[in-house]
């Protein structure tokens, strides 16, 4: 591809979908390459050096796709699957989860405009007021991003699922969730 092609895909809008059974196995590869392993070290949202092993699979994903109350939501740009969001809808609040962007896209943009149309949705779809998500409290980068967005930490945690290999491999001893939360006015 050349130059000039790059830039037309890369600038090509977004589209957004739900995803289907079809897409767990790319849905999956996509969340292990921006979290897991050394591909993931193209981005800025790995942990992999905190955490060895999975991030998820396809059981997990696809209980997301078909669960009740929840929406797994695609982007793509020109056909390529690019990023991903976890949406369920949970009484009052959505939560947010499982959101990954193609490590060689990270940092130019498009989580913030994934993120805010998961908030859109929500807000139209669900009529929620209050966006809520777990980040791994070591990730102090990756909650100050969501800090600039609006998210607000509240100093609730919860334990890190240690001897729950479906969820990683710990490779340090003090992992744990905070919660964190928007308002969605």
């Amino acid at each position: 591809m050349d130059t000039a092609d790059a830039t037309v895909r890369a600038t090509a809008p977004l589209t957004f979908r739900p995803a289907t059974e079809a897409d767990v196995a790319g849905l999956v590869e996509l969340i292990e390459s921006a979290y897991r392993g050394d591909a993931s070290r193209a981005g800025w949202t790995t942990e992999a050096d905190i955490l060895d092993g999975q991030r998820t699979d396809p059981e997990g994903v696809a209980a997301v796709v078909r669960g009740e109350g929840s929406r797994m939501m695609i982007v793509e740009r020109d056909g390529e699957l690019v990023a991903c969001c976890q949406l369920e809808h949970r009484d009052d609040h959505a939560y947010f989860g499982m959101f990954a962007v193609r490590p060689t896209l990270q940092g130019g943009g498009l989580g913030k405009v994934i993120l805010s149309e998961a908030e859109r949705f929500a807000r139209a779809e669900w009529e929620v007021t209050e966006m809520r998500m777990t980040v791994i409290s070591a990730r102090e980068e990756l909650i100050a991003w969501y800090e600039r967005r609006g998210y607000a930490r509240t100093g609730r945690m919860t334990p890190f699922p240690y001897g729950d290999e479906r969820f990683g491999v710990p490779r340090r001893a003090d992992l744990e969730f905070e919660l964190l939360i928007k308002p969605l006015g």
